[in-house]
């Protein structure tokens, strides 16, 4: 028997040190797709693959997708106790989870910094049209989806562009047009671009170098940093392989997309708000007085959420989302009020941890009023 086995990779940077003093190091986690959701987390199930404070995300994930390649070519052989008789597990990658600018990265996006910023679709536009009511509001609604031959494409007119004259200007003006930046391959096309500019000027004394030899130069030096890959070898890998593509298999990360984005700026608006009107004090006894009995969260502390509420956690605005508007429905405008009740829909309909009925589920989503938001976020 053949088995397939979906593997789930995580990366991110991390700190080497168990002092609070920030040694980066990037790590890499595997998890098997197939175990039970309540077994994923566990510490005995998260196989770590590798770390390094000095190769950079891609050249790990270049490593690891050699090593799942190669298994799932030659199978790896084993055991199954259930049916008494040797098997043969094929892997292969399903996904990879991480935080929003680790994926944008493994997408070959620029991310917030370009005017289409979204690593799963082309949403976005100027500055100027964005600031406008019907750029503002296209924001709220998904754009064309991205895919990777046409990331691939992008970015080898950015290896053109870097043979041209005025190379720099324009290699970023594509960057902040379309948001596609390859971080493999951005250090050989910023050494190309240099070498451009040395050799497009006058030397005293010497007559200016002709724009087919500096091309001829520049084609020369650029092959030299492939070292005699192609460019489809040397950028991203996991924009070769066949079964993947990063903009459709990076899902949404939920805590620093929503707890610690849309909850956090919303509390720390409401906060303010709060504080302006002498308010606060209320909405600590009345916190502090809220049975949190039926909550999927831990005990609420008053004190320390008012006290620190400008450094709380992802597990603060989990519970917070979920009782604001009972705490404020007379304490701050009604825009406000309206929009934490949107948000406590959204809170509960993220963090399901089990859906028992898929059809169900969807539907409840499309009749939500916090879509609007969903649909924002998680390109739906």
């Amino acid at each position: 028997m053949v088995y397939s086995v979906p593997i789930i990779i995580f990366l991110d940077d991390v700190s080497g040190n168990i002092s609070k003093q920030w040694n980066k190091h990037h790590a890499v986690y595997m998890s098997n797709g197939n175990l039970p959701r309540e077994m994923l987390e566990k510490e005995f199930c998260i196989r770590y693959v590798s770390s390094s404070p000095h190769a950079s995300p891609m050249d790990l994930l270049r490593g690891v997708r050699e090593s799942v390649e190669e298994a799932a070519r030659d199978g790896i052989e084993a055991y199954d106790c259930l049916y008494d008789k040797r098997v043969l597990l094929v892997p292969y990658i399903v996904f990879l989870a991480g935080d929003n600018p680790m994926q944008a990265e493994e997408c070959s996006q620029s991310g917030l910094a370009s005017n289409h910023f979204c690593r799963t679709c082309t949403v976005g536009g100027t500055q100027e049209f964005k600031h406008s009511d019907e750029g503002y509001n296209s924001l709220f609604e998904t754009g064309e989806p991205r895919n990777k031959q046409a990331t691939v494409e992008c970015i080898e007119e950015q290896f053109d562009l870097a043979l041209k004259s005025g190379a720099a200007d324009k290699l970023q003006k594509n960057v902040q047009s379309n948001g596609t930046r390859d971080a493999t391959t951005t250090a050989v096309l910023n050494a190309v671009v240099e070498l451009g500019k040395s050799l497009r000027k006058r030397g005293k004394g010497s007559s200016r170098m002709t724009e087919a030899k500096v091309t001829e130069v520049l084609q020369d030096e650029l092959e030299r940093n492939l070292r005699g890959f192609s460019i489809r070898d040397s950028i991203n890998p996991l924009l070769g392989i066949p079964t993947f593509d990063p903009h459709t298999d990076t899902p949404t990360e939920v805590l620093h997309t929503v707890l610690l984005g849309v909850v956090k700026y919303f509390w720390g608006q409401t906060a303010w708000l709060l504080n302006r009107d002498h308010l606060l004090e209320r909405f600590r006894s009345r916190l502090d007085s809220l049975s949190a009995d039926g909550l999927n969260a831990p005990n609420l502390s008053a004190d320390y959420i008012c006290r620190y509420r400008g450094g709380l956690i992802g597990k603060h605005f989990k519970s917070l989302a979920q009782v604001m508007p009972f705490l404020i429905y007379d304490l701050v405008p009604k825009a406000v009020l309206d929009a934490w009740t949107l948000i406590g829909e959204l809170v509960v309909l993220i963090w399901h941890t089990k859906i028992d009925n898929t059809k169900v589920y969807t539907v409840s989503l499309i009749n939500s009023k916090s879509m609007y938001i969903l649909s924002s976020l998680f390109d739906l």
